[in-house]
């Protein structure tokens, strides 16, 4: 298993009051990489699972002690997937007598949907000359 850090995306915003988006400009190379490590951490079925049960979770929060059952995997390794989650700055965590309670934090995932969001009024990127699909 990979000793892997993420870094949370730079939380400063532009001068619209969001993010840069992909379609409207570059990304430099250091916006690239922290955006890579949200991306990352997004990228695993067991993670992308496990931010859908806690992000979908009635009221907002959910024990640790049920989102294990829920995965053929140990309690280390789901503690594992759910620090990777937290490193990347997707969801926040806060320990109560012996479980750990994890929510969603809705600015990190707003600030998601803003970069892969295509602004207003953009028409759809043609793809090459004589491209139908």
């Amino acid at each position: 298993m990979s000793k892997q850090e993420l870094v949370v995306l730079d939380q400063t915003a532009d001068e619209d009051g969001c993010c840069p988006r992909l379609l409207t400009a570059p990304l430099d190379e250091s916006q690239a990489v922290e955006l890579a490590g949200v991306f990352k951490a997004l990228g695993d079925p067991v993670r992308l699972r496990l931010l859908s049960m806690i992000a979908s979770r009635e009221g907002g929060e959910i024990c640790v002690c049920d989102l294990t059952p829920a995965f053929d995997l140990s309690q280390p390794t789901i503690s594992h997937h759910l620090k990777l989650l937290r490193q990347a700055g997707l969801i926040d965590s806060e320990r109560r007598g012996t479980w750990v309670y994890y929510w969603l934090v809705p600015e990190m995932t707003d600030k998601l949907a803003g970069i892969l969001t295509r602004p207003a009024g953009t028409a759809a990127a043609a793809g090459p000359a004589g491209c139908t699909s």
